[in-house]
């Protein structure tokens, strides 16, 4: 008779898989303890390169060999973010607590897309504590996203919808009287472009405002600038204030542009996702006096939360406009009074109706560390980045390219005689050799037509004697390539 047995994806053998997660969780310690001892990146080698263009397996492999395909061709060769000297672009390093959030998030499998369950009561109050952190009042609202971007996006639609004149959700963009214009320093995160883009507004839409030698938003060049716009007809909406540029860091006078938002009737932003949480650092926390009035906050939990990749938010402080452009309850997402669905929906505040559990991460290592630990450690990256720029305005053959604001140090290679080209290749081969020998991982950027190397000490496993390791490798390999 035909084997007609229903299926399904738990282990058939439980001892077999707590086995295998036992030495997952095993190797995970040893993974994470060591990690200074490894490179801090190497390339996946054509081993696991071959490996991982295999085809859709079709048929079973046991969960012991497939731990073991994991070991051998992907955990060597990770972004490297997690290790004490990866300074590239701004990522956090992970915490021990916080994976386990993530586990454990996977293994209770809740959609947080809502519903009357203790996930979502948890997800809100996580969204609170980062509203605290903030300085935004009671009754602000929020929503955690995939990072950065979506946060930013979510607080441009509100934005959007607030100031466009018309009801956009009905009428659409086309029916927006006047074009609208929103207003940011050229330092700002190319995710705005992207925003507007995808909002229908078109990245025309985002005025740049030029920055001085300090890369900060200069207000009387913002003033210039709306009523340059008003004057042509267009509608100024917004300021997106950056409490830290991805370049230098640079933070732009909150306290100002939040005055002349409310003098010119403009919503007032803050893409916070470098240095909101500046609000809990102990010594810092002046440099963002201000976020607490603006109307919509980004921020990253996976940056100086150290929360494990990835997760974001987005604050509002009008709760009804936040709500009312994303709420929608067709027939079968009806809202109830009482059972799983009797509680209000989370995804009535963003884009997505499947939302993972990402909260527990950000909760557990909360409450197991607290967030006076995390804004210490914020402090501490400062001092860290102070120290760095110490070394270099030390050496001759060192040059600064902007001040140091928190965490970020822009700097270079000098070469004397050589025109910005030249030294473009030149810096940018020591960056590559540090990387490649698994070093040190920096990156690099452009500052008003130069070009120059750029740390971003966002890990709370650097040490100074991570810094001054790299100053002597990258004048070493410096001498070496002058030498040919």
């Amino acid at each position: 008779m035909e084997d007609r047995r229903e299926e399904t994806l738990d282990p058939l053998d439980w001892g077999a898989a707590r086995e295998v997660a036992h030495r997952a969780v095993d190797d995970a310690v040893a993974h994470l303890s060591g990690v200074r001892e490894r490179p801090a990146w190497q390339a996946p080698p054509a081993s696991a390169r071959a490996f991982l263009s295999q085809p859709v397996p079709q048929g079973p492999t046991e969960l012991a060999q497939v731990y073991g395909n994991l070991v051998e061709h992907v955990r060597p060769y990770p972004m490297g973010n997690i290790h004490p000297r990866f300074w590239a672009w701004y990522m956090g390093a992970g915490n021990f607590a916080g994976a386990l959030g993530d586990f454990l998030a996977a293994i209770d499998g809740s959609n947080l897309g809502g519903g009357n369950t203790a996930p979502a009561l948890l997800d809100r109050q996580v969204v609170g504590w980062l509203r605290s952190m903030v300085g935004l009042p009671e009754g602000s609202s929020g929503t955690l996203t995939s990072g950065g971007s979506a946060a930013n996006l979510v607080a441009l639609t509100v934005a959007r919808n607030a100031k466009a004149g018309v009801d956009v959700r009905a009428e659409g963009v086309a029916a927006i009287p006047r074009p609208l214009r929103f207003y940011a320093s050229d330092q700002i995160h190319s995710c705005h472009q992207k925003a507007l883009e995808v909002l229908g507004l078109g990245h025309h839409a985002l005025h740049l405002v030029p920055t001085g030698p300090d890369c900060r938003l200069d207000i009387a060049g913002l003033e210039a600038a709306i009523a340059e716009d008003r004057g042509r007809g267009f509608e100024p909406a917004a300021v997106i204030a950056s409490a830290g540029t991805v370049n230098t860091g640079a933070v732009d006078d909150l306290l100002a542009v939040g005055a002349l938002c409310r003098r010119e009737g403009l919503w007032f932003h803050v893409d916070g996702c470098i240095g909101a949480l500046l609000a809990i650092a102990p010594r810092h926390r002046h440099l963002v006096a201000g976020i607490e009035a603006a109307d919509s906050v980004a921020l990253d939990p996976h940056k100086w939360l150290h929360a494990p990749f990835e997760v974001g938010c987005a604050l509002v402080r009008d709760a009804r406009l936040h709500h009312a452009t994303f709420a929608l309850h067709p027939e079968y997402l009806e809202e109830q009074s009482r059972g799983v669905a009797g509680a209000e929906s989370l995804f009535d505040y963003g884009i997505e109706l499947s939302r993972s559990f990402k909260a527990l991460k950000v909760w557990m290592a909360l409450k197991e560390h607290g967030v006076q630990k995390f804004g210490r450690l914020i402090d501490q990256n400062i001092d860290q980045a102070r120290y760095l720029a110490g070394l270099i305005e030390a050496e001759p053959r060192l040059e600064m390219m902007a001040p140091v604001t928190i965490n970020i140090v822009c700097f270079r290679h000098r070469l004397p005689g050589a025109d910005e080209a030249t030294l473009k290749a030149f810096n940018s081969e020591i960056m590559f050799r540090l990387q490649e020998a698994g070093t040190a991982v920096q990156s690099d950027t452009t500052l008003h037509g130069r070009h120059g190397l750029r740390v971003a000490i966002a890990n709370h496993r650097t040490r100074r004697a991570d810094l001054d390791l790299f100053v002597r490798e990258l004048l070493r390999l410096g001498a070496e390539l002058q030498r040919g």
